[in-house]
C-alpha cells in the first residue's frame, strides 16, 4: 500500500536523503520516493506493507530534521 505524505521544511538533498533513511527504517516500509520541491511543500510516497500511523510519521521527520507533516 501506498501512502502520501505532504512535508515542510525541507530544502535540499541533503533534507531529502536523511527523511528518505528514517522513514526507511520503519517496520514495512519498501520504498520511499521524495519529490523535493525546494521552499514549498515536498510530497512523498511511502511503499509499505501497512498503514503508517501519523506518530511514527512524525517521529520519524523529527529524527530527521525539522521537518513536519503539512
Amino acid at each position: 500500500m501506498t501512502q502520501v505524505l505532504n512535508v515542510t521544511g525541507m530544502t535540499c538533498g541533503h533534507c531529502a536523503h536523511a527523511v528518505t533513511e528514517e522513514l526507511s527504517a520503519l517496520s514495512g516500509v519498501a520504498s520511499v520516493d521524495v519529490q523535493l520541491v525546494p521552499h514549498g511543500v515536498t510530497t512523498i510516497s511511502v511503499e509499505a506493507d501497512r498503514d503508517l500511523t501519523t506518530g511514527e510519521v512524525a517521529g520519524a521527520l523529527a529524527e530527521a530534521g525539522d521537518y513536519r507533516l503539512a
